[in-house]
């Protein structure tokens, strides 16, 4: 099949390529049944993916020299999912790839974590597995929402250091209402996608657990409610019905975050290149780099440039997608 002449809409390629992986020879995809590249992987995520978007990542290989070898693409909660095995990885392609403006992620890495082995999923929580900021609504049902949520942009940022910004902010919430904590806990939004994650890499025999500098309330109604498989946040000190303005214990900061990957990783006996972290703050970059796949989600600039991939445009089940694309590149090794 000439690849110029395969449908616009690789939703669509299903029915040309019969094949579950195929070889470029000029214009020409050959199916083949042995995976000839192992070096790096580029995968292609949309709602709507096309030709088009494909051909400008192979013309970017072929630039570059690598070589490459097409899987059969799949869908995946409505996403489309594409594949390409290449003969070798390189960092620049990964910039590249994030770089781009168009309406699907692309990434580019060495290798992926399979779904179809045990692993480690750790992910932060606030504006990762929900969609909120937990400390900016607890400050705006106690009428300090202003104040807190500019101290909780500039750390997510970087640009203050994450523990003592921590406690200024939440000193804020002195004297506030516990009943609070329970209005928000009965409103928490959860990320698209982040049920479905669950799930089925639970039910693969994953562990799922958050790392976060939020807090146990919050954390703990996740767990719950999802079956994860570990909380690691912080404790809100409570008088009465009152909140002190104080933090017990130590604070979950990126230090902390990526000690906890580590630890849970020895814990479930888990393989390093089967650990994937996800976050969206400076606070999540070290446990991101400490991960073999680190998952930037809809995260501020300094991070999607430093994390290993970027996800802007789907959500959590770009994260499955990418473990099924690992299964898949290992399924034809």
């Amino acid at each position: 099949m000439p690849f110029s002449n395969l449908p616009h809409h690789v939703a669509d390629w299903h029915s040309v390529l019969a094949a579950p992986l195929f070889t470029p020879q000029a214009d020409t995809l050959v199916a083949q049944d042995q995976l000839q590249h192992s070096g790096g992987v580029v995968v292609l995520l949309g709602e709507v993916l096309t030709r088009e978007e494909v051909q400008l990542v192979v013309a970017e290989l072929a630039r570059r020299g690598i070589s490459w070898q097409l899987l059969a693409p799949f869908v995946l909660d409505e996403v489309q999912v594409l594949v390409l095995a290449l003969d070798r990885h390189e960092p620049e392609l990964a910039h590249w790839l994030k770089m781009q403006e168009w309406p699907v992620d692309g990434i580019h890495v060495e290798r992926l974590p399979r779904l179809d082995q045990p692993g480690l999923i750790l992910m932060d929580m606030d504006s990762t597995a929900i969609q909120i900021e937990c400390i900016d609504e607890i400050a705006r049902l106690a009428g300090v929402g202003e104040q807190v949520s500019a101290v909780t942009a500039a750390a997510m940022q970087g640009k203050l250091e994450f523990a003592d910004s921590l406690r200024n902010r939440v000193a804020l919430l002195k004297d506030a209402p516990t009943s609070i904590l329970d209005q928000v806990a009965a409103n928490i939004p959860l990320m698209p996608g982040l049920t479905l994650l669950v799930d089925e890499a639970r039910a693969a025999g994953w562990k799922v657990c958050i790392a976060s500098g939020g807090f146990t309330r919050f954390a703990g109604k996740l767990q719950q409610d999802l079956g994860l498989d570990h909380i690691e946040a912080n404790e809100l000190e409570t008088d009465g019905d009152k909140l002190t303005g104080r933090v017990l214990g130590r604070i979950v900061d990126a230090k902390v975050k990526a000690e906890t990957l580590e630890l849970l990783r020895d814990r479930y006996q888990v393989a390093v290149g089967q650990t994937v972290a996800i976050g969206d703050g400076a606070n999540d970059l070290p446990m991101l780099k400490l991960a073999a796949l680190g998952v930037a989600i809809h995260a501020k600039p300094i991070v999607r440039e430093q994390a290993q991939v970027a996800i802007r445009q789907q959500d959590l089940e770009a994260v499955l997608c990418l473990l099924k694309a690992g299964s898949a590149i290992a399924a034809l090794s």
